[in-house]
């Protein structure tokens, strides 16, 4: 039973619910998933959506609401063709309206539509924030020649990306932050471990950081750890 279009007031509701996303909510992965949700709620053809991102011009695939769509990155990642490199490559729009009768990217779309994909489209991250990749909308059930869900769902992922792209970069701001934070954190601990050696045995800062890195390569541990260990302790060889 094919599914009534859904109301201009729905849409509305569903495209004003991806403005009011809020991080503190998600991780990268459950807001892909709620967009996928989201998505199914107006859009026909069981959608499915992931995040393709290069990085050193290699493509990944950073979240996925389903195997379905990290099957089908994967293999237009295998096949270096199709929708979602074009898009993040590019910066623009990449359809497939039905992936039985594409000629632009066959092969790929042959795989597709074997796993029971009929639609596709693949929508490029804001360019603004310089971050090659792009939003994967997946369509299982829609009929090929419905253009009108086409159209909604070109609509609705020109909206999500927006959302998807601002979480990406949070996530990866505070993954940086916390790098930063262990960087700081392990300069302390070996800085104070050196003023230690200096004083203890009359070293330089260059000596008292080799004997820090000599008991490193020694014991098969981490700098920073040889130093926590010699400030907390005062040995600096485990006993």
């Amino acid at each position: 039973m094919t599914r009534p279009d859904p109301r201009p007031d729905d849409v509305q509701s569903v495209f004003e619910e991806l403005g009011r996303i809020s991080f503190a909510e998600h991780s990268l992965q459950s807001l892909v998933q709620h967009v996928t949700d989201v998505a199914a709620q107006v859009i026909p053809g069981e959608p499915v959506t992931s995040v393709t991102i290069l990085t050193d011009g290699r493509p990944r695939t950073i979240a996925a609401s389903g195997p379905l769509a990290e099957d089908l990155d994967d293999t237009q990642y295998r096949l270096g063709a199709g929708p979602c490199l074009s898009a993040a490559t590019t910066g623009r729009v990449a359809e497939v309206p039905d992936t039985s009768a594409d000629t632009r990217w066959p092969q790929f779309s042959r795989e597709a539509a074997e796993r029971g994909c009929t639609r596709i489209m693949s929508v490029p991250l804001p360019v603004q924030e310089l971050m090659p990749g792009g939003l994967n909308v997946y369509l299982r059930g829609a009929r090929p020649e419905d253009e009108s869900a086409m159209a909604l769902a070109t609509r609705f992922a020109g909206y999500a990306v927006v959302p998807v792209s601002n979480m990406y970069l949070y996530t990866s701001a505070v993954q940086r932050a916390d790098h930063l934070q262990a960087a700081l954190d392990s300069r302390a601990a070996i800085d104070q471990a050196k003023g230690i050696l200096m004083e203890r045995f009359k070293l330089t800062a260059d000596q008292a950081f080799q004997a820090l890195a000599r008991v490193s390569m020694e014991t098969n541990l981490k700098v920073r750890e040889v130093a926590e260990r010699f400030v907390r302790t005062g040995d600096l060889r485990p006993r």
